[in-house]
């Protein structure tokens, strides 16, 4: 879990978690990505979120946005996969979809939602499940007695561009039509910045 919600559950102030890390006087384990981002592993918060629902399925989600990122389609599947299996799955069933994220007509994640036998919903990041209202999914879910898992809940520094290119592709496919989409939501982005 990141920093801020360890320091929220357990009572401190962030920038003393922050200092704690720095100096390596961390009471739980953690972990230092490339990136600069701390990860806590505190036991006594992962073993009970990584436990899969008793009864219940466990789904991993794997989302990509065009056709052509099939190969990073196939990577995040086997890490979803592998995810799951380390926190305990026999056999977790892996769902690949390419779509928009700010598409809401996903068949293969509406039947996932839809389907109550699935207990536990991971996804590699927020915005593979959906480009805008990840937290409400995640609420929907909870209060049907199902788990949504993010194993990165890290915003990567473009994800707001990547989350407008998708927009903007989804809604020029509508007014344009699907071959013509890429190229005018493109042409968006330049002249945004370009302003």
């Amino acid at each position: 879990m990141r920093v801020s919600e360890w320091a929220r559950r357990e009572g401190f102030n962030v920038q003393t978690v922050w200092q704690w890390c720095r100096e390596g006087r961390m009471p739980v384990p953690f972990e230092r990505l490339d990136s600069g981002t701390i990860i806590i592993h505190d036991p006594k918060y992962e073993a009970a979120a990584m436990q899969p629902r008793a009864g219940g399925r466990t789904a991993c989600y794997a989302r990509v946005g065009s056709s052509d990122q099939k190969d990073d389609l196939a990577r995040q599947a086997d890490r979803l996969k592998a995810f799951a299996i380390g926190m305990g799955v026999d056999k977790p069933e892996v769902i690949t979809e390419v779509g928009s994220g700010a598409d809401d007509g996903r068949r293969k994640l509406n039947r996932i939602l839809a389907d109550p036998s699935v207990g536990t919903l991971v996804v590699e990041r927020g915005d593979r499940l959906s480009c805008v209202g990840a937290g409400l999914v995640r609420s929907a879910l909870e209060a049907q007695g199902r788990r949504l898992i993010v194993v990165d809940d890290e915003e990567p520094e473009d994800a707001l561009v990547d989350g407008l290119t998708d927009a903007l592709v989804a809604y020029c496919a509508r007014l344009y039509g699907r071959r013509a989409a890429r190229r005018k939501a493109d042409a968006a982005l330049v002249a945004a910045r370009d302003a």
